[in-house]
């Protein structure tokens, strides 16, 4: 399987188009498009010739197993295969050739007591121009823990998982919280791993006993791999089997890698650099799973995960540049860890023939998470000082979700449900020789209960050639801060107001229409709300260091953020052609971000910082998308995303900095079933400079760039796969616009930020 979009084609992969191309781009999509628009007309007035229906598969959209054109969403599916075949390692990777998709990371130029530059690692995912915590990202239903931003303690969320235990990425544009709750402002990322049936065939054996069949199977597959870009190796193993009710497997991956490359080239052992930092990482990874089918309607799914992520980084970029200087550093090295354990049960009921519930989930799970961020700083003329930081969320949780096919006045389905999650967020600021005036350890937000919970329904209406899609979902969140000051993490750091127990609750509607008039051309438009609660950190934030004139206190009346989500579009698919268009309008207010709210910088009268609902957002967008199946084995995709949004903070409107530039695609595959090969041009516009909030220094605006990747698999025996890439073939110099966050437009290191040049990828895949 390929990369799938809701345009209803079974490759309609990542295609993206630029504001402001010159003519020649233009005429190139439009001609490949309209082409294929024509060729597929002609096709389907041809009476030798019949319409497929999509197979593709979301359940991200609605909650249950839906084809992508049956959906009023945008949604994108990438597979497991697709990963694979394009090498990629990492969440950053899997989202390198989408439109509107980006996964924000920096050069790892982090410091002790200044920038936190790449320290969070792969932040996490940025949907149509928010990322962040508003992006709800869960692994077979359960959320991946929140990022977290205090001073030079930053974690990410896009490491807690691994790219080898994925089975499908599902991408749903657009408020999700009708689904899923809160978080979902944006939109939702769903990773769905394994099962173990898709590390073995089933094969039929004869009995002793009457002849009779039974099925029965057993494989698995080892895969070892190799990337230029950081060079790591990497090794997976998978085991599966079948026996009677039973089914079983077991999967595990090791990476070994170093500093990812960029086009930097002053080696300095300083600040001056703009080589990277040296890196030695590792990744460990174990996903094992039991399946017991207790009858054809039912079966129990026991699944168990572990990652262990470790990077050790010498810093140089932190050193001071000669002539020393008293307290410069002289040496700054850190070793960070990432620990993620998942424990969980479901059960899965399905009976299409059942007189009310035809299909039924029900899912128990445990996790806990933990970012370790250790440092150690050795200093001119003072002290030497180490930081140990530490960010942990456990979590228990249970859903539950039932479909009914119902006929009696109208032929609808419905889906509807319950959801609960209690987690304990913890956050210890420790180390030796703490900042002027401050004291260790430090909490900068109490331990704290933090309990989701939520009920949705959801109809599903069809009126001859329309379907309507109205849903409602209520939920509920409450702030427990424990009041517990000791043991061997006390909160001496905090002086200020007791933390305070907050709760609120949101209603959240969503509402869809698709007109399936023809299978060339089904428009589709959708109205969905989302909202985000307040965290713990943001409603009891509190640290006070008066010796240096600045205090943080809490706010217990924070309101959840929401958003109001417009999205028309138009699609459709044959043989020959699929294609989408999509047009989104959405208005977001109540975000919440850090100000200050009082104090003048003194002792006696501190600046006060405080989370507050201050922001509001306007973001608007086009995407479209085609490819065109011309000959045998042979596609041509294209496709280009355009957007803008501002953001209005006192009656002051700025442009929005997480906005992308323009992007367009060009992508040429041959695929067959011994080998095949795909070319990917993506071209970026430049960061206008009047798209960029003002700030002080002046933001780095982006020039415009374009890169080639070729890719190449072959299977010289059915059990054997080779695939090899090669990315930025002509070892273009550019920058992201999602990765120079803070980067100054007059800064001598601009270099540190560049992405990779040219690099490659091999691997090699035995099935057995």
């Amino acid at each position: 399987m390929l990369r799938i979009h809701h345009a209803g084609s079974p490759r309609a992969r990542h295609l993206t188009p630029k504001r402001n191309l010159t003519s020649g781009f233009m005429t190139g999509l439009t001609c490949s498009i309209t082409a294929g628009l024509y060729a597929s007309l002609a096709t389907a007035q041809a009476p030798e010739h019949t319409l497929t229906q999509l197979s593709e598969i979301t359940v991200s959209a609605s909650r249950g197993e839906r084809r992508i054109d049956e959906v009023p969403a945008s949604v994108t599916v990438i597979s497991a295969e697709t990963i694979e075949k394009e090498g990629a390692r990492d969440l950053k990777d899997i989202f390198r050739n989408e439109l509107d998709v980006t996964v924000p990371s920096g050069p790892t130029r982090f410091s002790n007591a200044g920038t936190s530059a790449g320290r969070s690692g792969n932040q996490g995912v940025n949907i149509r121009g928010l990322g962040g915590n508003q992006v709800l990202m869960l692994i077979d239903g359960i959320r991946v823990p929140n990022g977290f931003s205090f001073g030079s303690f930053n974690t990410g969320r896009g490491d807690y998982l691994d790219v080898d235990g994925i089975r499908s990425v599902e991408v749903l544009r657009g408020p999700a919280s009708t689904q899923y709750g809160s978080d979902g402002v944006a939109g939702a990322v769903s990773f769905r791993t394994l099962d173990p049936a898709d590390l073995y065939k089933k094969e039929k054996k004869q009995g002793d006993v009457g002849d009779k069949v039974g099925v029965g199977g057993a494989g698995g597959f080892v895969r070892t791999g190799y990337a230029s870009i950081d060079r790591s190796w990497s090794s997976t193993l998978g085991l599966a089997g079948e026996r009677g009710p039973w089914q079983g497997m077991i999967l595990g991956s090791f990476r070994l890698g170093h500093e990812a490359i960029n086009q930097g080239t002053n080696k300095a052992q300083n600040i001056d650099r703009t080589v990277p930092n040296p890196v030695d990482y590792n990744n460990r990874y174990l996903l094992a799973k039991a399946m017991l089918s207790i009858n054809v309607h039912q079966q129990l799914v026991l699944t168990l995960e572990s990652q262990r992520r470790t990077q050790a980084t010498d810093v140089f970029s932190a050193r001071v540049a000669q002539p020393l200087r008293p307290l410069g550093t002289l040496s700054f090295s850190t070793l960070d860890r990432i620990n993620r354990d998942r424990l969980s049960l479901e059960h899965r009921y399905s009976d299409m023939s059942a007189a009310f519930i035809q299909k039924a989930e029900t899912r128990v799970y445990w996790q806990d998470a933990q970012i370790n961020q250790f440092a150690t700083e050795e200093r001119y003329r003072a002290r030497g000082r180490t930081r140990d930081n530490t960010y942990q969320t456990t979590v228990f949780g249970a859903a539950t979700q039932f479909e009914s096919n119902i006929t009696n006045f109208l032929d609808q389905r419905l889906t509807y449900g319950l959801d609960w999650s209690q987690a304990n967020i913890q956050g210890v600021r420790d180390g030796t020789f703490p900042p002027y005036g401050g004291v260790f350890p430090d909490k900068p937000f109490p331990d704290t209960t933090y309990t989701l919970s939520g009920a949705f329904l959801q109809s599903e209406v069809e009126l001859g050639d329309f379907s309507i899609t109205p849903g409602l979902r209520f939920d509920y969140y409450r702030i427990a801060p424990s009041t517990n000051f000791s043991g061997p993490h006390t909160q001496k750091g905090r002086h200020n107001n007791p933390p305070a127990t907050t709760d609120g609750y949101a209603l959240t509607p969503r509402i869809g229409i698709v007109w399936s008039m023809h299978p060339m051309f089904a428009p589709y438009a959708q109205y969905a709300q989302g909202f985000r609660a307040p965290t713990p950190d943001q409603v009891n934030n509190g640290f006070r260091n008066l010796a240096s004139g600045y205090t943080s206190i809490g706010n217990p009346d924070l309101k959840p953020e929401y958003a109001d989500s417009f999205e028309i579009g138009v699609r459709g698919f044959d043989q020959k052609v699929s294609y989408s268009l999509s047009v989104f309008d959405n208005y977001y207010k109540n975000f919440i971000s850090q100000q200050i709210v009082g104090g003048a910088g003194r002792p006696s009268n501190p600046t006060v910082y405080q989370y507050v609902n201050l922001t509001n957002a306007h973001i608007q967008g086009l995407v479209a998308r085609a490819d065109w199946r011309f000959e045998k084995n042979w596609s041509l995709e294209s496709g280009f995303a355009y957007m803008k949004g501002d953001s209005t903070i006192r009656g002051h409107k700025q442009p929005l900095d997480s906005i992308q530039p323009f992007k367009i695609l060009f992508g040429l595959r041959y695929d067959q079933a011994e080998w095949g090969a795909r070319a990917d041009w993506i071209w970026n516009a430049a960061k206008s400079p009047s798209q960029i909030a003002q700030s002080s220094p002046e933001q780095y605006a982006t020039p415009s760039y374009g890169t080639l990747d070729l890719g190449f698999y072959w299977k010289p025996a059915p059990n054997f796969t080779l695939n090899a890439n090669v990315n930025n073939v002509f070892d273009t110099k550019y920058w992201r616009w999602s990765d120079v966050s803070g980067l100054s437009s007059h800064s001598a290191i601009k270099d540190a930020y560049t992405a990779p040049g040219r690099n490659i990828q091999l691997s090699l895949r035995f099935d057995f």
